[in-house]
């Protein structure tokens, strides 16, 4: 449980120093306008892997890697490498859950600052 927080915790003070270095890299100093622009692009990334991760785990492109494979795997590899063919979903072994978090924490974020840009 500790770990798991600390990794959150981390993940999400690493996200907003992510976004504070690229508003000063890219627009050389920091507004609130872009610190909402940036955190929707930071939150977004890491939605779109932890949904694209959590995919991946549940089995839904097993049959289609199983497939590629086969099909563009030569004749003497598909014969000893027919039983040994790992499915992605066990290829894949990466938790998803600290970068949903992260990402839902730096999007209501961002939807907070942009809440108040709007005031």
């Amino acid at each position: 449980m500790r770990n798991r927080v600390g990794k959150i915790f981390y993940g999400f003070f690493g996200s907003q120093l992510l976004v504070t270095i690229i508003s000063l890299v890219n627009y050389g100093g920091l507004s609130l306008l872009n610190y909402i622009n940036i955190s929707f692009y930071v939150a977004s990334i890491l939605l779109f892997t932890s949904l694209m991760v959590f995919t991946i785990n549940s089995g839904f492109f097993d049959t289609m890697s199983y497939s590629f494979r086969t099909v563009f795997a030569g004749k003497e590899e598909k014969k000893k490498s027919f039983e040994e063919m790992t499915p992605l979903s066990e290829l894949i072994t990466f938790n998803a859950n600290p970068l949903l978090v992260v990402g839902l924490l730096d999007f209501l974020l961002m939807l907070a600052a942009l809440y108040i840009y709007y005031l």
